[in-house]
Order: C-alpha cells, then structure tokens, then sequence
C-alpha cells in the first residue's frame, strides 16, 4: 500500500506501508527520496512500518491513515548497505512517554523497532 508524500508533491514519491517483507522495487523507490537511506516510521504494536518520502512525519501520517494510534509509532532510519537501524528522529521526543530526546532511549523499544524494521526489509 502506497500513499502520496506530501512532503514531495508532484514529484511521484510515495510513502510504501510494509505489512509484509518488502519488494525490491519498494525497496528502490523508498530510497529514491534520500539515495542511501530510509527513513521510516514503525508502528510497535501492529509490527508494520511505513518507508519513503523526506521526513520521518510522512511515514508517520500513512501509519495514521492506516489505523496505527500515534503512540505505537515511532521513528527510525535503515541503512540498507550496512543493515543499520538508527532510532532518531523528531517523531521520538515525548515527554509525557518518557522520551525526552530523538533517540528512543528505552533498549527494549528500540530492539522492537529494530527487529520489526529487520523483519521487513532485509
């Protein structure tokens, strides 16, 4: 499932939600917007993320638009070519969850984002 990127309108960017290990293709046109990474925002809960487009926010309002509660969905970046999972981004800072910085700070949170974003894209 695909859903315009508003952040790159016009330009035939899309937002892909990954349900599902991700295609190839999908793959190649989430990195289209940044080359040599994606930045992604990852529903906890449902174990389903949303890749692509200019900002973590973009991935954040498919997620939404997909049913996700915005308190399951946090953000990350995958670095395809050394299978990085970076937790950063300004989707993270929640003080009224505890996290007061862009980097999720609970390990045990940022092991079920790593290992959901492992899961659908490696």
């Amino acid at each position: 499932m695909s859903f315009p990127d508003a952040s790159r309108a016009g330009t035939g960017m899309r937002v892909h939600v990954i349900r599902e290990h991700a295609t190839e293709s999908e793959i190649r046109d989430m990195l289209e917007c940044l080359g040599d990474y994606i930045k992604l925002a990852v529903d906890v809960e449902r174990g389903v993320l949303a890749g692509g487009g200019g900002y973590h926010a973009d991935g954040e309002a498919a997620l939404l638009e997909y049913g996700s509660r915005q308190d399951d969905i946090w953000g990350a970046d995958w670095y395809p070519e050394s299978r990085t999972v970076e937790c950063v981004a300004l989707i993270n800072i929640r003080p009224r969850k505890g996290n007061l910085s862009m980097e999720v700070e609970s390990p045990n949170l940022r092991e079920r984002i790593s290992a959901i974003v492992r899961r659908l894209l490696e």
